[in-house]
C-alpha cells in the first residue's frame, strides 16, 4: 500500500494557519516540475484560497481538508485502470 499523499499536503497547509504573523501566507504545488496551484492563506478572514494555474480558476475555501482533496486531485499523478 502506498502512503498517502494527503497527509504531506494538510500538513503544509496546517503550518500555514500556524504561522502568527498578519501576512497572507502563500504556498505552490507542483506535479512534474510544473506549477498546478497556488493556495494563499489569510489568518484574518481564516479563508484558504486556491488559485487553479490549469483552469485559470480561484475557489475560496473554509475548510482545510476540502482545500486538501483539490490539492491532491491537481497534483496527484493519474492512475491507470488497465489490470
Amino acid at each position: 500500500m502506498k502512503p498517502s499523499q494527503l497527509i504531506p499536503i494538510i500538513r503544509r497547509l496546517e503550518a500555514m494557519r500556524e504561522d502568527q504573523s498578519d501576512e497572507v501566507q502563500i504556498r505552490r504545488f507542483e506535479k512534474d516540475g510544473k506549477e498546478q496551484c497556488i493556495v494563499r492563506y489569510d489568518s484574518k478572514s481564516r479563508m484558504f484560497e486556491l488559485e487553479d494555474r490549469t483552469a485559470q480558476q480561484t475557489y475560496e475555501f473554509d475548510n482545510i481538508d476540502y482545500v486538501a482533496v483539490e490539492i491532491l486531485e491537481l497534483v496527484q499523478p493519474a492512475t491507470s485502470t488497465e489490470d
